[in-house]
């Protein structure tokens, strides 16, 4: 007997089995519950907590999830993501390629940092939880990564003075915090991490909290593991990349590359020679 003729029904079942979604001839379920139901009755923004999470987020939950999901949408063309995505889109090729081509970009240095400070948010809290004050846990961290020559991430901004995303999300944060809706924990270990990086500054503003350090305190606020904050980013630039590929299409331009015509890069290698 082949192995291919030893596969029992059991395999088959094993082989994709999933706690998510339910799917058989005339049924839908998402967590146990039908997408009739669903539909017309749960926003998208707790779908995507249903399905990543597990169940239906409380009113307080929503209303972070989605506030986070919305402050990261866009940050136009200068962001590789959506360029890469607009010049895709120039290409000759479908939307979704264009779609994919930009998110492909999204990694450890454009599109991390958020993870990143979930993760060092997680640090912070194991070390108050060993004993270690919150104030003195902010400056080992700082000075940690003052010793690698490492940024730290969530703080500082290219051009934001101030991020106009920080303080409507720090803000929705407190509210929860007052309300017993979240710990608060992450909040304060953001806070003291940005007092320490403003005491090793001659300017407290040189080093603001940024997008990513907003987003990735309510992440950690709400349990979101590190990796899964980094998905949900993803998902929420996804509509920004989705947005800019179409107005590119919609424009008629083809193959637009980086440096408007009749400009090219300027050239800084061996001048030109004979064989």
């Amino acid at each position: 007997m082949s192995e291919a003729s030893e596969t029992t029904v059991d395999d088959v079942r094993d082989w994709w089995s999933t706690g998510i979604s339910e799917i058989a001839p005339n049924l839908i379920n998402f967590r146990g519950y039908p997408i009739q139901d669903l539909i017309g009755h749960v926003s998208f923004v707790d779908t995507i907590w249903l399905l990543v999470r597990g169940d239906l987020p409380t009113p307080g939950q929503s209303k972070l999830l989605e506030a986070a999901l919305v402050s990261s949408a866009d940050h136009g063309p200068q962001a590789p993501s959506i360029a890469i995505a607009r010049m895709s889109a120039t290409c000759g090729i479908g939307l979704n390629n264009a779609m994919a081509s930009g998110i492909n970009a999204l990694g450890d240095v454009h599109g991390g940092a958020g993870q990143a400070c979930v993760a060092l948010l997680w640090d912070m809290k194991q070390r108050m939880d060993a004993g270690t004050n919150i104030d003195d846990a902010a400056s080992q961290v700082v000075q940690e990564h003052k010793t690698r020559r490492a940024y730290v991430p969530g703080f500082g901004h290219r051009f934001h003075t101030v991020d106009p995303r920080r303080d409507p999300l720090l803000n929705l944060l407190d509210d929860a915090v007052e309300a017993g809706e979240i710990s608060g924990d992450y909040v304060a270990c953001v806070r003291a991490l940005e007092q320490a990086l403003g005491r090793r500054s001659s300017h407290a503003t040189r080093l603001p909290m940024n997008i990513d350090g907003a987003t990735a305190t309510v992440y950690a606020e709400l349990g979101v593991p590190p990796e899964l904050a980094r998905g949900l980013f993803v998902l929420s630039r996804s509509v920004g990349v989705l947005a800019h590929a179409w107005e590119e299409k919609q424009s008629g331009r083809r193959i637009k590359g980086p440096i408007p015509p009749p400009l090219t890069a300027p050239y800084t290698g061996q001048a030109e020679r004979t064989l």
